[in-house]
């Protein structure tokens, strides 16, 4: 017998190798057209949602192109007080818009962060959280009602020779029916009342039964209450019922997370206000360092056309050097007016952002109101146990601690044995018919017997009661849970004194910078009449060729330096101010803003009037032993008294010291007031050197409206107003 060599078998899978190549093969298919138009190429795919109902702000579409160095003509100007600015803001803030922290730039804050963003909604979306608000943890007390009916057919073979007392096909036609009312009771008991239908029919023998069918009712009251754990309200108004260790979703625990989610809410309309004041104090300070700027290219315009004059004859004072420098000192002051238009719309868009408004309407905004000079100060011990009590962050950090203090509560009573007692009451009747028939009866042995009339006789009564125990030996999950709501509740006191010390250096660091502030106001606004002073007498001595003109130009730009400083000293003071309130949590008060709850439904109050009535209809059953802790000191007062004021030497009741402010130096200066300011649009400002020529008198405007003006060329230019005059 030979045997065959493997050779050529070698040889073929070799060759196939090297005709196919190591590639996947498709498979061959008949009857294939060709069509693969349901294939796709790809699993995902960028693609745009389809939403419904979801329409752009109109603030949005109707923006139109923006103010820039190239776009300076506004249709209005809108002269807008504080108050306005804020009722604006609130007003058409569903969404707590936020600058971040960004006071250059974009608005991103939204955008990057759209799921911490507070809004209108969030109080509400806690509330009715169908897992952890408060109507669901109150519905796990609400009355349940189950029911059920069943009917069956059984026809089943039987292991029976056949004979009269057992059949060898049993058949059978059942019916069941069950209702049953649930009611879990604040104490921890569970009560119910059953009520059990049930038919039967088969073929047995009569020999075996009274009548062929028969109906089998049943009405049965029962309750289990716990006696040691899960039962009493505290407990079960912070962990619920039917609760385990680690997990509370009580009443009392849904209303507190309500209210932590309130002070969220709280915080970003209190965020919302502070950035509007502060958008709008900027846009103020970019007004003024405009009207800075303005007035020193205007004086550098006249030295420079006066330079150039005597440059062009070739008299003394007119040398070349000379009118490059005042040309030089022109065009510095012409590029910084350039950017603090550029800044001064930026600020407006950012006060546009925060109210609301579209980017760009036509209409450019200018503040209306002036800062206040006024020294305010404040009383160190009862504005630091003022923000100790009324700050937010505070409040909502002790509500954190209260929730684990009832936290531990509820987790000491899992240490006690779960002993519970259980009772049953029932009433039963059989009869051959389900309800009262012609001569029926209530005995269940005649065959014309009715199974209601039966149970309701009270014939058949039979009751229940004992009482079950069960603990775990070493309660060990228990007491982890116990040290685990012991050690939240150390972290979470820990962190409220940690938050009590911030704020307290917080208040402090704004005491510091008001004060400051309000100082340096005061230095700087008498650096500004000085620098005055300063630019007159070196003007006159220029004249009489006692000084160079490097002194005039240098004291020109000295008086836009300190006329710059003079107002970010006291936009700054008026910061501070609102940062005080801000810290001690009297904010919104200082804005006249109060928090309310929304209107309700309809539906609502007439649900609520008519429980109300059904209350004041029942008879009072006093329960006193069985309530729970208090957990609350009531509604917190939105608007209080802060103290003494004193105002020119007299005092009132409510608000802050106020005193008026003290001059630097012993000199008489007058307190800082607004001064006509000048023009804020330079819209062209290209200057020919070869014919400058001095600018034609102009008076002011008559009409706040007409402060922006367009002027051709840096010869024609005339200074116009761009603030509307105010006497606090």
């Amino acid at each position: 017998m030979s045997r065959r060599s493997p050779l050529p078998g070698t040889l073929v899978a070799w060759a196939l190798v090297v005709l196919t190549g190591c590639q996947p093969q498709m498979p061959f298919y008949f009857h294939e057209d060709g069509d693969l138009s349901h294939y796709l190429g790809m699993a995902t795919d960028i693609e745009v949602p389809d939403l419904e109902e979801v329409e752009p702000l109109s603030e949005v579409d109707g923006a139109i192109r923006p103010f820039s160095l190239d776009n300076t003509e506004p249709k209005e100007v809108w002269d807008l007080p504080l108050e306005d600015a804020v009722r604006y803001a609130l007003a058409n803030s569903r969404v707590m818009r936020s600058l971040g922290g960004r006071i250059l730039g974009p608005p991103v804050f939204v955008v990057l962060n759209p799921e911490i963003v507070p809004t209108i909604y969030d109080p509400a979306i806690a509330e009715s959280n169908p897992r952890m608000g408060v109507e669901a943890a109150l519905s796990a007390f609400d009355t349940q009602f189950t029911s059920s009916v069943f009917w069956e057919k059984n026809d089943a073979p039987q292991n029976y020779q056949a004979n009269p007392y057992f059949p060898d096909v049993f058949r059978q036609d059942v019916g069941s029916f069950q209702a049953q009312l649930r009611k879990t009771a604040a104490t921890g008991g569970t009560w119910s009342l059953t009520h059990n239908v049930n038919y039967d029919q088969n073929n047995r023998p009569m020999l075996m039964r009274l009548y062929a069918s028969d109906w089998n009712v049943n009405l049965e009251a029962e309750f289990r209450q716990p006696l040691l754990q899960g039962a009493g309200v505290q407990f079960n108004r912070i962990a619920g019922p039917g609760a385990i260790p680690g997990f509370n979703n009580g009443v009392t625990i849904a209303r507190i997370n309500t209210d932590i989610v309130l002070t969220d809410f709280e915080t970003g309309v209190r965020d919302l206000v502070k950035d509007v004041e502060v958008a709008y104090w900027e846009l103020y300070d970019a007004y003024r360092k405009l009207d800075a700027m303005i007035a020193g290219r205007d004086s550098a315009l006249a030295t420079w056309r006066k330079i150039h004059a005597l440059y062009v004859i070739g008299a003394r004072g007119g040398e070349a050097e000379k009118e490059a420098q005042a040309r030089e000192q022109y065009f510095l002051f012409r590029s910084e007016v350039e950017r603090k238009l550029n800044t001064l719309y930026a600020a407006e868009s950012k006060l546009r952002y925060m109210m609301g408004l579209a980017a760009t309407d036509g209409r450019l905004i200018r503040p209306a109101d002036e800062p206040t000079t006024a020294k305010v100060t404040f009383d160190w011990n009862e504005t630091h146990a003022e923000a100790i009590v009324r700050n937010v962050d505070l409040r909502q950090m002790r509500w954190i601690v209260k929730r684990r203090e009832l936290e531990l509560i509820a987790a000491k009573n899992y240490l006690l044995p779960r002993l519970d007692a259980v009772g049953r009451y029932r009433w039963l009747g059989l009869g051959d018919d389900l309800l009262e028939s012609t001569g029926g009866t209530g005995d269940f042995r005649n065959r014309d017997s009715n199974a209601y009339q039966c149970m309701t006789n009270g014939a058949f009564q039979e009751w229940h009661f004992g009482l079950e125990l069960s603990f775990p030996i070493g309660f060990r999950k228990e007491m982890a849970g116990v040290r685990h709501a012991q050690l939240n509740l150390a972290r979470e006191r820990a962190r409220l004194q940690e938050q009590e010390l911030e704020v307290s250096h917080q208040l402090a660091y704004v005491i510091r910078e008001l004060e400051a502030n309000h100082v340096l106001s005061q230095t700087n606004f008498n650096r500004r009449v000085a620098a005055q002073r300063q630019v007159e007498a070196v003007a006159a001595a220029y004249e009489t060729e006692m000084v160079t003109l490097d002194l005039l130009l240098d004291a020109q730009r000295r008086l836009a330096e300190a006329e710059s400083a003079y107002y970010r000293s006291l936009v700054d003071y008026n910061i501070s101010i609102a940062s005080v309130h801000l810290r001690k949590g009297s904010l919104l008060e200082y804005n006249g803003v109060h928090l309310s709850e929304g209107p309700w439904p309809a539906k609502a109050y007439f649900d609520a009037r008519r429980r109300a009535r059904a209350r004041d209809a029942s008879a009072y059953l006093d329960y006193g032993f069985t309530r729970p802790k208090v957990i609350s000191r009531g509604a917190y007062q939105q608007h209080t008294v802060a103290g003494p004021m004193v105002l020119d030497g007299e005092f009132e009741v409510g608000g802050p010291v106020l005193e008026m402010p003290v001059e630097a130096t012993p000199e008489m200066i007058p307190a800082p007031a607004p001064e006509s300011s000048r023009a804020t649009n330079p819209a062209d400002l290209s200057v020919e050197p070869s014919v400058p020529e001095p600018p034609a008198p102009q008076p002011e405007p008559d009409s706040q409206h007409e402060a922006f003006t367009s002027p051709s060329a840096a010869e024609n230019h005339r200074p116009s107003s761009s603030w509307k005059r105010v006497q606090r």
